[in-house]
């Protein structure tokens, strides 16, 4: 009983982890680890590290599928994801001088209301109007927004697939696949960075948990990102912002349950 109890918590998390990393390039940590606390109470810090070390391969498998479809920015996702990286240093250091502050609500309230934003008022930009911002102007438009997004990131602690893709699609102007698609890169290297260091710092996870997390993020977030590919933009806005608004109802509830 104990193990198809797993078996079905990890099943639902990683549903949950992989659709909102496919369609919005969302941290799997913002589902997975509320899940694993609430319901196999497991360590808080051991299951963001098994949270992060899902988000790692389901980011990758999704940004493949958005760069074989002509839908990532290599270039300008390298420059922001260095900035985001370093930063992302900076802010835990700053968050660690003042007092702590109960800011984790902040990212699955921007879930829901970024939900919220895709549906109403539909991110409609063309690839040919992106290509209208000279690339000196996007580089250190990059630079800036990835400086942004790592110290909030690393001062919060959360909500850093959700900040890239507000700031990629509403500041940046980037066209919603090709937003997507530079944010799953990006994750992918800042979730190996903080899961690695997870592991180093608590140890080895529980593999079966690990296991179960890792395989059924990627089998769903394989599924978003070919479907997100496919889709034209009226319709990947409104399945973008139905996953994130349900993601963001149940993360609240699992985060009143704890």
């Amino acid at each position: 009983m104990n193990v198809l109890f797993t078996v079905l918590v990890t099943f639902f998390a990683g549903m949950g982890a992989g659709l909102g990393t496919g369609f919005a390039g969302m941290s799997a940590a913002a589902v997975i680890s509320p899940m694993l606390i609430t319901f196999l109470h497991m360590d808080p810090y051991m299951a963001v590290g098994i949270a992060l070390s899902s988000d790692v391969l389901a980011s990758a498998v999704s940004a493949y599928t958005y760069h074989k479809n002509k839908n990532l920015d290599l270039k300008n996702g390298l420059i922001m994801m260095a900035s985001v990286l370093v930063f992302t240093v900076v802010g835990s250091w700053v968050a660690s001088r003042v007092p702590s502050a109960t800011m984790g609500g902040f990212s699955v309230f921007m879930t829901f209301l970024l939900g919220i934003k895709f549906i109403v008022r539909p991110v409609m930009t063309t690839k040919e109007a992106m290509q209208g911002v000279s690339a000196k102007k996007r580089a250190i438009q990059s630079i800036v927004c990835g400086v942004l997004i790592g110290f909030i990131c690393g001062f919060i602690g959360a909500g850093g697939g959700m900040m890239m893709l507000l700031i990629l699609t509403s500041v940046l102007g980037y066209e919603l696949k090709t937003a997507v698609g530079t944010s799953v890169f990006i994750m992918a290297f800042t979730a190996l960075t903080g899961a690695v260091s997870h592991f180093m710092i608590g140890g080895a996870p529980n593999w079966f948990v690990w296991a179960l997390c890792v395989a059924f993020t990627l089998l769903w977030a394989r599924i978003a990102a070919v479907f997100a590919n496919k889709a034209d933009p009226k319709t990947l806005n409104r399945a973008t912002g139905i996953v994130l608004v349900v993601l963001g109802v149940v993360i609240m509830g699992f985060n009143l349950l704890t």
